[in-house]
């Protein structure tokens, strides 16, 4: 398997993919990455897909903050989509990724 996977690594690399400076966070490995799939050399694996909703909430009890963050997903959503460069890219995804984490814990307390 892991012959597979080097080979599709490869093959990524080619046809324009990127190394990672992250790694995998199943195993530590490398990991490649283009059109947004990161594909880990390694193991294979791929980190979990979160979805993003895009629109704006409908949720009448969502509170300011959650309407406020939401409103912050849209925006670096539509960022993400037209930025090339990939360390731009990179840090939008972790400021996606913590606005997620917060929305969840605003819900949690409500």
């Amino acid at each position: 398997m892991a012959e597979d996977l080097t080979k599709k690594a490869a093959e990524m690399l080619l046809n324009g993919a990127t190394l990672l400076g992250e790694p995998c966070p199943y195993c530590s490995g490398v990991r490649v990455m283009k059109e947004g799939q990161a594909l880990c050399i390694s193991c294979g694996r791929q980190p979990e897909k979160k979805d993003i909703s895009t629109s704006e909430s409908t949720d009448e009890s969502a509170s300011p903050i959650e309407k406020t963050l939401q409103k912050k997903l849209t925006i670096l959503s539509a960022e993400l989509e037209q930025e090339s460069d990939h360390e731009k890219q990179q840090g939008i995804l972790k400021t996606i990724n913590s606005l997620l984490e917060t929305i969840e814990k605003t819900k949690g307390k409500q």
